[in-house]
C-alpha cells in the first residue's frame, strides 16, 4: 500500500483555526457553541475547536462526545461484539445548535447515524458538520458545512487522519489500496 502525506500538524493547526473562524462568523453572538464530537477522531478535534475558539474570547463553548456504535447501519459486518466508547453530553441538547464534529466525510453514513444517536436525546433547533477532510463518495445527501480541506479521491483511495491522541503526531494521509 502507499501512502502519501497530505497535511502535515502545521497544516492542521492553521486548518482548525480557520475552521473556527467559519463558526464564529456562521453563529450568532447570541446563540452559544455546542460541539459534540464523533468517537474518535471527531471528538478529538470537537476538543481542540472547543480550544481555539475559548481562546478567541467565545466562553459559550459547550462541549460533547457521541458514540454512534449501535447506530451505525453496517454493525453486524464490522464486529461480532463491537467495543462501545460511550457518549459524554452533559448539556440538554433540546432547542441548540449542535455542530457535529468528524474527521473525515465520505458516504454521509457516520453523520447519519450521528444525527439518529443525537436526536434521541432531544430535538436540537439546528444540527451543522464540521469536518476536517471531505473526500466525496456521498451515498446520502449529506455535506459538510465547514470544511477543513476537500480531497478528491478514488473509491480505492483510503483517508487516514492521524491525531497526536491516538497516534502520537498530527498528520493526513492518502493511501491507495490496490
Amino acid at each position: 500500500m502507499t501512502q502519501k502525506e497530505i497535511m502535515n500538524e502545521e497544516e492542521i493547526s492553521r486548518t482548525l483555526t480557520r475552521m473556527v473562524s467559519q463558526i464564529i462568523e456562521s453563529i450568532k453572538e447570541n446563540d452559544g457553541i455546542c460541539l459534540v464530537g464523533i468517537r474518535r477522531g471527531g471528538a478529538y478535534l470537537a476538543s481542540r475547536l472547543a480550544q481555539i475558539l475559548k481562546t478567541a474570547g467565545r466562553k459559550d463553548v459547550l462541549l460533547g462526545f457521541l458514540d454512534i456504535t449501535l447506530y451505525r447501519d453496517d454493525l453486524t459486518t464490522i464486529h461480532d461484539y463491537p467495543v462501545l466508547h460511550g457518549t459524554e453530553i452533559d448539556f440538554d441538547v433540546c432547542g441548540r445548535h449542535i455542530i457535529l464534529v468528524d474527521d473525515v466525510v465520505f458516504t454521509g453514513r457516520t453523520t447519519r447515524a450521528a444525527m439518529d444517536a443525537l436526536i434521541d436525546l432531544g430535538r436540537p433547533k439546528k444540527i451543522s458538520l464540521a469536518a476536517l477532510i471531505d473526500r466525496g463518495h456521498r451515498e446520502l445527501p449529506i455535506q459538510p458545512d465547514f470544511v477543513g480541506k476537500v480531497v478528491p479521491t478514488s473509491l480505492n483511495e483510503i483517508i487516514e487522519v492521524r491525531l497526536k491522541e491516538q497516534a502520537g503526531n498530527d498528520c493526513v494521509l492518502i493511501q491507495k489500496t490496490a
